[in-house]
């Protein structure tokens, strides 16, 4: 294969000498950067404006060669005495920057206007203007501020630029206030020792007078298979806000920072721990990302180090939530028994706990045993999500709660099974065979089977709902010890379960029931409906993730298996081998639909805005708009969660949001989790989300964003709107 080849040649001790020294010819200019070499910044970007009619300002930076200046990062706002318009600038050069990302960039000469009416009697209009730069060494100036005072032509006549004598902001230059820049390797010392068999150790030594973000760091293994980094464990920093990055986690002083690593054998290895991060002058210059990389031992380690390695390192970044004490675990323990009891109020679960409100009316003294049964399927699941949790957990996968609905197979069975129980319900069939047999089990309520499967049941359809209190919870489940996180699946589904447990164990409630009658029938065929409108959900989330054929093809198998069960349960009394056979052979055929689904190709995403200006979340999109200092809502979403429609509906399809968006000047960037996104999990994770709704605000010019609730009030998001627009934090 090419791709085999392309490795050959790669490993030529030749060419790897060649590719080494042509990158280190790349790299040269950067490594060799002086920052004494650096200009100081009026002669790098020399600033003149002039107004040559009443309603036009023309500015103009004169660019050294070498230097260039960001268009994103440049504005003009008058202090009064003009009614300006937007600044014009002409298209710059697009490349992709180290510090911003996609940016436009102007050299040599940027010319722009700023049009708009002076005041009448105005002799003059004071302007504030923004702007920054950087030089092709590899080093950036500070924003800068200048507060200019252009004179207007009273007939008109152009005037030209008065300065005042203020000195510039913000700039401190070589040799002047902060200091000389001093090389990188002297601003920002790092090492790195082997902890034990599983962590490393690192340290960062700042210089006096520099700091280091915390944010824009990341670290990688090389060298060994099956050795992978996980979450860096960084100690409290200090809250700065620079001029850069806006509000930060920064490090002025020495900081140690462990970091878990992940094994996939205790064999010693060879690795090379290679860490990128930034930092700045205070007060000066700040430095391109910067790359070290150290070479280290690592020991052999037990089975038990690998164990407790692989729970440390999950994660990537993520945040870790509180610490698994006994205060800790106490708390996650009760959130997730709430989260589970309310669960049961939950519109995606009520179909399926309608069955057992019928099981229990006519329980009689059985309604311990229907009560204990039903408890022990729900603990069975919980058990089953949380073990399936650990072990992708284990394996370096990140996920989230509902993510079992993330695969088209999945949503397909269950679209079958709720059809299936509302075939049974309605009386086409009551013969306990494969599918079919599952779903007469659970409307006939007959034995502990039917009570297991039911509890079974509730627990998958309960997955896509997010009660409140569920997310601490779920939050301390996938990142704690596999101890204590399965602890947490137990309570969420005693909650989930208590509301039956009550009824079968306190006489006093289950004597509330209504009496077993006719109106049972009733009822059960009444409730097939909700069984109808649950499996037509499904295929709607079907064809979400792999568009309307796939919900053609699974409709087309629900008819083959209606027509399978109809046949059989006709055949219930009578001796009809041959045909018992086909119609068994029918409903095998219902399933192929299943594989073919599961086969089909994910739909294109959108990358357009919507009707309602809504754009499709990246993370290209999300960075860009931050440089630009814009204001952003962002909302994690998938069709599958309902929660997440819950939200849309009442809150973020309201005009209260609307106007508070519009009046913020946000941009409204939407993430479709329905399938698996590994972009989106990511993002989840380093915000210490376990799935979906996920909402965050970012504010403007810059700084950490305000992670909302998962149940939304439109007070709650129109005042996180209004904070974010003034730059402020509740």
């Amino acid at each position: 294969m090419p791709t085999d080849r392309l490795r050959r040649w790669l490993a030529h001790p030749a060419l790897a000498l060649v590719a080494g020294a042509l990158l280190a010819l790349v790299a040269a200019p950067s490594l060799a950067a002086d920052p004494d070499d650096l200009l100081p910044v009026d002669e790098a970007f020399a600033l003149t404006a002039s107004a040559p009619s009443r309603d036009r300002i023309e500015l103009e930076w004169k660019i050294a060669d070498g230097y260039y200046l960001y268009r994103h990062r440049t504005s003009a706002t008058p202090l009064g005495g003009f009614s300006a318009g937007t600044l014009q600038m002409p298209d710059g050069k697009r490349h992709v920057d180290e510090f911003f990302g996609e940016v436009e960039t102007y050299r040599g000469r940027l010319q722009a206007v700023l049009p708009g009416v002076a005041d009448a009697g105005a002799g003059s209009v004071t302007l504030e203007v923004k702007y920054q730069g950087c030089a092709d060494i590899g080093v950036c100036y500070p924003p800068q501020k200048r507060t200019l005072t252009v004179s207007l032509p009273a007939d008109g006549g152009a005037t030209g630029l008065v300065l005042p004598g203020a000195a510039p902001r913000g700039l401190r230059l070589p040799g002047v206030g902060a200091g000389a820049p001093l090389p990188e390797a002297q601003a920002f010392g790092f090492e790195a020792i082997v902890g034990d068999a599983t962590t490393l150790l690192l340290r960062f030594t700042p210089a006096e007078g520099y700091y280091l973000y915390r944010d824009r760091s990341g670290f990688r293994i090389e060298g060994a298979a099956g050795v992978a980094a996980g979450a860096p464990r960084w100690p409290e920093g200090t809250r700065y806000n620079d001029d850069y990055f806006g509000d930060q986690v920064v490090y002025f002083d020495q900081v140690d920072v462990p970091l878990p690593l992940s094994r996939a054998d205790g064999e010693p290895a060879e690795v090379r721990v290679v860490a990128t991060f930034q930092g700045c002058q205070d007060g000066g210059i700040c430095y391109p990302p910067m790359t070290r990389s150290v070479s280290l031992s690592l020991p052999a380690a037990s089975a038990a180090e690998l164990a407790l390695a692989a729970d440390a390192a999950a994660g990537n970044a993520a945040p870790r939530p509180a610490a698994a004490t006994g205060t800790g675990l106490l708390l996650a323990l009760l959130m997730a028994l709430a989260g589970g009891v309310i669960l049961n109020l939950m519109p995606c679960v009520l179909p399926v706990l309608a069955l057992k409100a019928l099981s229990l009316a006519d329980s009689g003294e059985r309604a311990r045993s229907h009560a204990l049964w039903y408890t022990a399927g729900v603990l069975a699941s919980f058990l089953a999500v949380g073990a399936l949790v650990l072990a992708l957990r284990a394996a370096g996968q990140a996920l989230g709660w509902g993510f079992q609905l993330q695969q088209p197979l999945v949503v397909a069975v269950l679209a079958y099974v709720m059809f299936a129980v509302g075939l049974s319900l309605s009386g086409v069939f009551s013969i306990g065979l494969g599918l079919a047999g599952a779903g007469q089990s659970l409307a006939a309520r007959q034995g502990p089977a039917g009570d297991f499967m039911t509890g079974v049941l509730a627990v998958v359809i309960a997955s896509p709902c997010t009660a409140p209190f569920m997310v601490a919870a779920l939050a301390f489940a996938f990142t704690a010890p596999a101890a204590l996180a399965m602890l947490v699946f137990l309570a969420l589904g005693l909650g989930l379960a208590l509301p039956f447990l009550l009824i079968g164990f306190v006489p006093a409630l289950a004597r509330r029931l209504p009496r077993p009658g006719a109106w049972m029938d009733t009822l059960k065929q009444v409730l097939a409906f909700p069984m109808y409108l649950t499996a037509v959900w499904l295929l709607w989330v079907l064809g979400q993730q792999r568009g309307v054929d796939a919900i053609a093809i699974a409709l087309g198998g629900l008819v083959l298996l209606a027509l399978a069960a109809w046949w059989l349960s006709r055949l219930r009394f009578r001796k009809a081998p041959l045909q018992r056979v086909l119609a068994l052979a029918l409903l095998l055929l219902a399933a192929w639909p299943l594989a073919i689904v599961a086969r089909m190709p994910v739909p294109a995403p959108a990358t357009a805005a919507s009707a309602d200006g809504i754009e499709p979340w990246s993370p290209e999109r999300l960075a860009e708009l931050r440089a630009e200092g814009r204001v952003v809502f962002v909302d994690m979403t998938a069709d599958w969660c309902v929660t997440c429609k819950a939200n849309e509906k009442a809150v973020l399809s309201r005009a209260p949001f609307k106007d508070a968006m519009r009046d913020a000047d946000a941009v409204f960037l939407q993430g479709d989790w329905t399938s698996a996104d590994p972009r989106i999990t990511d993002f989840l994770g380093a915000h210490g989300a376990v799935g979906v709704p996920f909402y965050i605000v970012y504010p403007a010019g810059g700084g950490e964003g305000e992670v909302l609730p998962t149940v939304l009030t439109a007070n709650i998001v129109v005042d996180a709107l209004r904070r974010a627009a003034a730059g402020t934090r509740p």
